[in-house]
């Protein structure tokens, strides 16, 4: 089976796909419960105790058995197709009545027509009829704003994480149900595919002291990878690199300008890790308790240490060239693929997809993801991103009706791997959006076109890789993850849903540029030193009281 690796998706399997994790680098304010002043918003979190009475109870998928179990917080592996004959059934009846939903949803590409042969087979499968509301996810952000804003919301809305800013998250207290009363304790059981999801992710559900949304479950593992042309590193006799020192080392002695060949892209993501600084992925991750205080992540020398360490790679003209202007940045990965750089990190499912795209195109094209190793080239100090990052709500004007037909949905769209309803819903309908060739099954043009995004995010199980068509990949990618996910730490909001108040909520804008500037020359450390500082005076230190508190009074779900 060949995932879509295009934008997030189920079956790109992580919450945060090359395009996700550009969006989320500078983190954002998520949305919990805990006081507070705005109408529809409650400042804070939910603490561990309160948010077990709201969580589902959580009951293992037996449907199909993972080739390579979960392990130390990465995905499941599935690496063999399942042949339509030996399918399993995760949805023993049609839970919908046959109503109407309307949802809103950000979409990469151009959205299919409504009616397609992939939406009616859908909508007949599950008894649900859905009108979808494609938008562009590249602008999301704005149309979500505006929607939420208005009182005409339509009956379903999903918000990615790195949405969450400026009014949206006020707006969602207000604006959506409580699923609470349908999936709290032993209720989930009615939807087992629910069920099955873990509770972490369903923790991160908690918007406003209520389970209001069906997470999006991810890896808790960083789904930031180094990634180097296996292949060109035999030619060349090359070793992988074990310490930032024997890496520069290396970079210097492998790139050659005049060839046009350079070690590597940016990897200033990468450096963050080798050097252990805390994640930056969501604001509630940038702080941690540390010998009995609080600390933020731009605060700590493995942040200096890590800005130092990339700054060396560009001033040894090691760095890709447009890489150090900024020019084509997203493009990282087609240097990659073209041969002018021998390593970049990305979303570690790009080892998929340019593994997937190379295949027709170069058949001596190899890949690989190194392991992170630490300053010292030692073990890494890995730090965990969030268990769920994409949201879906419904409206509070919902009927019940409504809300029994939009959980049949979700139950129905977060079939495990190796099912019916997995099939339809990542694959679509035989014959039209896609045909079996060689025991795969391999999309057609309109499968490509139509079955893609959408009921990605109306539910999904527990995070897995399924790769069958490279085998390799899925292994390897898996395995990656639970050797990282050895090293890796939770940090003290690890799993909590945080509200910043709006007086602090943009305190931190401008450190990722400055990171930049500074990895690129344009600014120094010291200059970093002083953001640091006024960052302090203008309310950093305030909101280290603020989250000081909320860990006092709630304590940490890690």
């Amino acid at each position: 089976m060949t995932p879509n690796a295009s934008a997030p998706s189920r079956r790109s399997f992580l919450a945060s796909t090359a395009v996700a994790a550009a969006a989320v680098a500078g983190g954002m304010p998520l949305l919990s419960a805990c006081g507070g002043s705005q109408e529809g918003r409650k400042e804070g979190t939910t603490s561990g105790k309160d948010a077990a009475k709201l969580l589902p109870a959580y009951v293992a998928s037996t449907v199909v058995a993972p080739d390579i179990p979960a392990k130390n917080g990465s995905a499941a592996g599935f690496t063999k197709a399942i042949p339509a004959a030996e399918l399993k059934t995760s949805v023993a009846k049609k839970m919908g009545s046959g109503g109407k939903l309307t949802i809103l949803s950000p979409f990469y590409g151009t959205p299919p027509k409504t009616g397609n042969p992939y939406y009616k087979a859908m909508n007949e499968a599950i008894g649900v009829e859905v009108t979808w509301q494609n938008q562009d996810g590249v602008t999301y952000d704005q149309k979500l704003g505006a929607v939420l804003a208005g009182s005409n919301i339509p009956d379903v809305v999903t918000v990615p994480g790195w949405n969450l800013m400026g009014r949206i998250p006020s707006a969602i207290n207000a604006k959506f149900a409580d699923l609470g009363p349908y999936l709290s304790g032993d209720k989930v059981k009615d939807y087992p595919n629910l069920a099955a999801v873990p509770t972490e992710a369903w923790q991160r559900g908690i918007f406003g002291g209520q389970l209001r949304a069906i997470p999006f479950p991810a890896p808790n593992v960083t789904d930031i990878a180094p990634m180097y042309r296996k292949d060109l590193f035999k030619e060349k006799g090359y070793s992988v690199p074990t310490s930032p020192d024997e890496f520069l080392s290396w970079a210097k002695e492998a790139t050659d300008a005049k060839s046009k060949l350079w070690a590597c892209d940016d990897m200033k993501w990468s450096a963050f890790h080798i050097f252990g600084c805390l994640s930056g992925s969501d604001k509630a991750l940038w702080w941690n308790m540390d010998g009995g205080k609080l600390i933020n992540r731009v605060e700590t020398e493995e942040y200096l240490e890590a800005l130092e360490w990339t700054r060396k790679l560009y001033a040894a003209k090691v760095v890709h060239p447009d890489a150090v202007s900024g020019k084509d940045g997203g493009n990282s990965g087609n240097r990659f693929t073209a041969g002018e750089v021998l390593v970049y990190n990305n979303n570690i499912s790009d080892w998929w997809g340019k593994t997937a795209e190379q295949a027709t195109q170069n058949s001596d094209f190899e890949m690989g993801a190194f392991d992170f190793f630490g300053p010292d080239g030692g073990d890494p100090t890995l730090w965990a991103g969030q268990p769920a990052n994409i949201f879906t709500f419904v409206s509070k004007k919902a009927t019940e009706a409504q809300i029994k037909d939009f959980l049949a949905l979700c139950n129905f769209c977060a079939a495990p791997y190796g099912t019916k309803e997995f099939m339809l819903t990542a694959y679509g309908v035989e014959g039209t959006d896609y045909d079996m060739k060689d025991g795969l099954p391999v999309k057609t043009t309109q499968g490509v076109n139509e079955v893609n995004g959408a009921y990605d995010y109306t539910g999904n199980p527990a995070p897995y890789v399924a790769y069958p068509d490279f085998p390799e990949v899925t292994k390897g990618i898996v395995e990656w993850q639970q050797r990282m996910g050895a090293f890796t730490k939770k940090s003290s909001f690890f799993g909590l849903t945080v509200t910043e108040p709006n007086r602090w909520s943009n305190l931190a804008d401008d450190f990722e540029q400055l990171e930049d500037d500074v990895v690129r020359g344009r600014k120094k450390i010291s200059d970093v030193q002083q953001a640091v500082s006024d960052w302090k005076k203008k309310g950093g230190d305030d909101l280290r009281d603020w989250y000081k508190k909320l860990l006092d009074d709630n304590g940490s779900a890690s």
